[in-house]
């Protein structure tokens, strides 16, 4: 079934129950919306662009920040037959340009955070986008610009004008999250969303009553993917704009949310708050709360094991995905093996995964290799990449550039990415590894292991290590804590500094290497001398 049915079917069924519930804390609304409103907003928004031009294939950028309209905009999207192309709200002017001229989009929606990044390209895709929506205030908008509300007003709630939808159809661009590279353009189609529901609803076993909390940005395939699952059983949702660790179990204790998935950072966020007195759990109604799962970026054991000593009811659980497999549950953990925390999982359903060596012979259990994955999620292809299609997509398989590895039982672990591997004097280092063992320092909240040029060795591993608030640990105690770790893995520079990372989570290793390697090229430049 498209998703687009999905929705007019919860409007008819569930008309009047609440389906997305919208809070901002920092100016304390709360916004809600039912399933009627929801499918009439999307049909005003559909009809509005198809009487503006939009045809089958065009494409409209939605450049917006989590909000209570981003979905019923991204369904009126799909309803025109046209391709939704969400934008990473992070991006800056240069990347906005790019994806946009890739995408050759003809209508621009956007929020009013966006005005001085547009400003400064809107010239150059003049070419391509031909009207400009814009979804904030009135007395805000440029006067390029249309406003929303102005933009659909006249228009029909109740039908759509006649278009020809089929499952086949492409139905969305992604841009990737970029943290190897410049993004790349991802094409989805109808079916691929259509499994998405059905993956996450049978990993997690949502029913109409549960109620999901949704925190991460909802441009990225992860946060809606994981709230399709709730959607297909017309489950409320509730979006969560701040992520503040009060926030968090405020929303869950009001809203009382069943569901919630978490990302590395904000769980160590509320575990730190928890030690530290910041929380009492007490005063939060959490016995609704019934699953916390994490994915994005590899989780660390001895965050699973911290976290269920604070929450011993809860399931756990964890999935692997890509933007290329329509986001999450390629790879599933299952919520009934705990006794697994740290693998990434097995085959998710409707999907295969192989480990292969760098010729695509299947590997045996033990030896490290590539992971690549075949089911209904995999993407269309790179829109306009044809070299980069070939290169990912063969024989039917995604080779997802991890490294990964079978255990005796068949569960796979994940081992890095395959650009990650640090070569130190002939021996393969996987950063991964060494960062879960340092995140079972008690005095640790964060850290990102990197290679960085040697003379002698080729390369180096070298940690940038973030501290929990009040905490102190010197350079010694940090090596002497990494004798834990075989010799040749053990950190040979350490930098006390923050970990950047991007809005999914995942540690931007290209921007710190881009600020710590330079460094490390000079010195070796002096030793050189």
């Amino acid at each position: 079934m498209i998703i687009t049915e999905i929705l007019a079917r919860n409007s008819r069924m569930y008309k009047n129950e609440v389906a997305l519930i919208e809070r901002t804390f920092e100016k304390k609304n709360r916004k809600e919306i039912t399933w009627d409103e929801f499918y009439k907003e999307s049909n005003r928004l559909a009809n509005a662009l198809i009487k503006n031009g939009v045809k089958k294939g065009d494409k409209i950028v939605q450049l917006m920040t989590n909000c209570i309209e981003w979905l019923p905009i991204y369904f009126g999207i799909l309803n025109t037959s046209g391709l939704a192309v969400p934008l990473n709200f992070r991006f800056d002017s240069e990347k906005i340009s790019l994806c946009t001229q890739v995408a050759e989009a003809k209508i621009f929606i956007f929020g009013e955070e966006f005005i001085e990044r547009i400003a400064r390209i809107k010239s150059i895709i003049r070419t391509t986008v031909k009207i400009w929506v814009f979804t904030g205030n009135k007395d805000k908008c440029p006067d390029y610009a249309i406003t929303y509300k102005d933009f659909i007003k006249f228009e029909k709630s109740d039908d759509l004008k006649n278009i020809n939808l089929r499952i086949e159809d492409d139905a969305a661009i992604y841009f990737t999250s970029g943290t190897t590279g410049v993004p790349k353009a991802v094409l989805l189609t109808h079916r691929n969303l259509e499994h998405a529901c059905y993956v996450e609803n049978r990993h997690h076993n949502q029913t109409h009553e549960d109620i999901f909390l949704c925190i991460p940005p909802l441009y990225h395939t992860g946060a809606k993917m994981h709230w399709f699952g709730s959607f297909i059983v017309g489950g409320k949702g509730i979006i969560l704009k701040g992520v503040k660790p009060q926030w968090i179990l405020e929303t869950i204790s009001e809203e009382q949310a069943t569901i919630v998935w978490l990302l590395v950072p904000w769980a160590h966020d509320i575990l730190i708050s928890i030690e530290n007195k910041k929380l009492d759990l007490s005063k939060y109604k959490l016995n609704q709360w019934r699953l916390m799962h994490i994915g994005a970026q590899p989780v660390p054991p001895s965050l699973i094991e911290k976290w269920k000593k604070y929450f011993p009811n809860h399931e756990y659980d964890t999935n692997y995905g890509l933007t290329e497999s329509t986001g999450p549950g390629c790879v599933h953990l299952g919520i009934k093996n705990y006794d697994k925390i740290g693998a990434i999982g097995v085959s998710g359903f409707d999907w295969e995964c192989r480990i292969v060596d760098d010729k695509g012979n299947q590997l045996p259990g033990g030896e490290t290799g590539e992971l690549i994955i075949k089911g209904p999620g995999i993407m269309k292809e790179y829109y306009k990449n044809p070299g980069a299609t070939k290169k990912t997509l063969k024989h039917g398989w995604l080779y997802t550039g991890d490294i990964a590895r079978y255990d005796i039982a068949g569960f796979i672990w994940l081992v890095d990415r395959k650009k990650d591997v640090i070569i130190c004097g002939g021996e393969n280092i996987f950063p991964v590894e060494i960062e879960h063992f340092f995140m079972g320092h008690t005095k640790i909240k964060d850290i990102a292991v990197i290679g960085l040029p040697d003379v002698r060795l080729g390369e180096i591993p070298a940690g940038i290590i973030s501290l929990k608030p009040g905490m102190d640990l010197t350079e010694k105690e940090i090596i002497e804590f990494g004798k834990g770790l075989p010799r040749y893995k053990q950190l040979k520079k350490i930098i006390f500094g923050d970990v950047p990372r991007n809005p999914t989570g995942k540690i931007e290793k290209p921007k710190i290497r881009r600020i710590y390697a330079k460094d490390n090229r000079k010195d070796i430049k002096k030793l050189l001398k």
